[in-house]
């Protein structure tokens, strides 16, 4: 059996990476990174919690890619809702670009239930120290399409849920002891953070036995939207199809820049600010 890879800031594993999950088709089988720790040992990803068996750590994945279901669980179905359907299709990892103590670099395929390839991507995660009790991870990926065809991206609200529900996009399922708090700069709550457009968004917690912890999310593409949950359970997305289908046109990219800040205790907006300043002069 393969030794899974995990990302390292300086000797402290701070991430693995489940490259190739056996999984139950339903479950929306892809590569996924959990556990996700803070430096000082902090879990602060979940993977198959009761309320959602099909949410994987931090991951990329999209409900309706073409009529393909790549995040799992049913498929909301316009004018029928939530329902069970032979739709699940797979992120395969296809070949390795590079490996390096605190980087990671790979090929995919996201194919349908018969094997058929929908879009190839190339996908770079790395790991960075931005201070003595925070680290960055930055997710790069490029989804190309086939020449011949678009490709839409959808979600549960293109398909006709009601309430914000356009999730699907790059994902992280959080773990926390009781309800979270989210922020952005200028607001609070799960209410006002959910479908904006905000420059990022912070989760703060406990992880369960203890240990707080603070998320910080960047990096909305155009169209993009934060999806944001709390109070059912603790997840953030940077949502492609929020409210209206994407498109990854025939022959063309879309690509995704993403950064994480994933610090022990509990920061403020004030320490935020700088810990961003702080990277983007890096």
């Amino acid at each position: 059996m393969t030794e899974e890879p995990t990302l390292r800031v300086g000797d402290v594993e701070v991430a693995r990476y489940v490259l190739n999950p056996d999984l139950d088709p339903r479950h929306g089988p892809r590569p996924y990174l959990h556990p996700v720790r803070t430096i000082a040992g902090t879990p602060v990803t979940d993977a198959f919690p009761a309320d959602h068996v099909w949410h994987l750590g931090a991951s990329l994945a999209v409900q309706d890619v073409d009529g393909t279901n790549l995040w799992g669980g049913r498929t909301y179905v316009r004018g029928s809702g939530y329902t069970w359907r032979d739709d699940h299709g797979v992120i395969a990892h296809t070949n390795w670009v590079d490996r390096g103590p605190d980087r990671l670099e790979h090929q995919l395929q996201w194919r349908d239930r018969d094997g058929g390839v929908l879009l190839t991507e190339h996908r770079r995660l790395g790991a960075t120290a931005v201070a003595t009790d925070v680290w960055r991870l930055d997710a790069d990926y490029t989804l190309t399409a086939p020449a011949g065809r678009d490709v839409r991206l959808g979600s549960p609200a293109t398909n006709g849920r009601p309430g914000g529900a356009g999730y699907g996009g790059f994902f992280w399922r959080a773990v926390a002891d009781g309800e979270p708090s989210v922020f952005t700069p200028d607001s609070a709550g799960e209410q006002a953070a959910n479908g904006s457009a905000a420059p990022w968004v912070a989760m703060t917690g406990v992880a369960p036995g203890g240990g707080a912890y603070t998320l910080v999310f960047t990096g909305l593409g155009p169209g993009d939207r934060w999806f944001v949950r709390t109070a059912m359970y603790p997840g953030v997305c940077v949502a492609f199809a929020f409210d209206h289908p994407a498109v990854v046109p025939a022959g063309g990219d879309r690509r995704g820049r993403h950064a994480v800040l994933v610090a022990d205790g509990t920061l403020d907006r004030t320490r935020i600010a700088a810990l961003l300043h702080h990277g983007d002069e890096a």
